[in-house]
């Protein structure tokens, strides 16, 4: 007899954050054993300039691999997967991280391609979607610290609307961008000039490849997006309950957004709501999704008459892809 179920867990390594997932994978989908744990290990840091990861940024996701390392000593499971993505893509001497994490974890890092990258990102985004509530298709945005997703689904009607109608990953994040661009504390009016510039260019490929103006739906997932919704929600500490699922409108992410671009780090920090690992880059993260909610607004506009005047904040993306895909081959198999 086939088995019913299968426990896995996800590890899902970016160039700001590390999380950890454990769940139980069956038919009727996944059930959470440890929910998600994060760290911020900023494993990124200079990799835009240097092309390799420091010796300090290293050290920390040693660290956290050590945890989770106990963490799964506790929980046994049938299988894992480590996925790294763009900082790790970058990185000239990825073959030590590569190396340490399998000496930890005993599995070695899976560096995945942007699409792939993409594609799980809306399996997890969507698999928790109530299909009544919002309007297909779904347009999901996974804003990292190195790069940033865009995947547009089916309709529905031609095509499923969990089915991936297209994809682009760009080579923006809010790491990249506050160490490429916003230098000064707080940035200048230049710098962000500089920045929305290097931004559009990228939107601009992605749209050749993603027909972004037929959604609908924006769904925003990463720690920049949640974020960023729960400052414009007034949350004093941040609560996931609260901001998964949440709707936001456009004039409100987008007053949110500049308010704190153009805040000095040390005001930030008075924010409890803003993890003390995302301080620094949160305002690189704004400028970019700013321009990429204005840009997917006015693509709907042209291609069908009404511009999205909202998003919807999910805190399921890439993890909870990594997991379901696995768990379900795993089952397969």
């Amino acid at each position: 007899m086939s088995k019913q179920f299968v426990t896995v867990a996800g590890i899902d390594c970016g160039t700001n954050s590390i999380r950890l997932k454990i769940a139980r994978v069956d038919a009727n989908g996944m059930h959470t054993i440890v929910p998600r744990i994060l760290r911020v290990i900023r494993l990124g840091q200079d990799v835009d300039k240097t092309h390799r990861f420091a010796e300090e940024a290293l050290e920390r996701a040693y660290e956290a691999a050590r945890e989770f390392a106990g963490v799964l000593a506790e929980h046994p499971v049938d299988g894992l997967r480590f996925v790294a993505t763009s900082a790790t893509r970058d990185a000239e001497n990825r073959e030590e991280f590569e190396d340490g994490i399998e000496s930890i974890l005993g599995v070695r890092p899976e560096v995945i391609p942007g699409t792939e990258e993409a594609d799980l990102s809306f399996l997890g985004a969507t698999s928790v979607v109530s299909r009544g509530d919002l309007q297909a298709p779904y347009l999901v945005v996974d804003l990292g610290g190195g790069s940033t997703e865009l995947v547009i689904g089916g309709d529905g009607v031609s095509a499923p609307t969990t089915q991936v109608q297209g994809a682009f990953s760009m080579n923006i994040g809010s790491v990249r961008m506050t160490e490429r661009h916003l230098k000064t504390d707080p940035p200048t009016e230049n710098e962000i000039a500089e920045a929305y510039e290097d931004i559009d260019r990228h939107i601009d490929e992605a749209f050749a490849h993603v027909d972004a103006g037929k959604a609908r739906t924006i769904i925003g997932v990463s720690g920049t997006v949640t974020t960023m919704t729960a400052l414009a929600m007034g949350l004093t500490e941040y609560d996931h309950t609260l901001v998964d699922g949440h709707r936001m409108s456009l004039d409100e992410a987008y007053a949110v957004d500049d308010r704190f671009l153009n805040m000095t780090r040390a005001e930030r920090s008075e924010y409890k709501t803003i993890h003390p690992g995302r301080i620094d880059v949160v305002g690189g993260g704004a400028v970019v999704w700013n321009r990429v909610l204005a840009r997917v607004s006015e693509a709907a506009k042209a291609d069908h008459g009404i511009a999205i005047d909202s998003y919807v904040a999910s805190e399921h993306g890439l993890l909870d892809g990594i997991v379901l895909d696995y768990g379900r081959r795993l089952l397969a198999q």
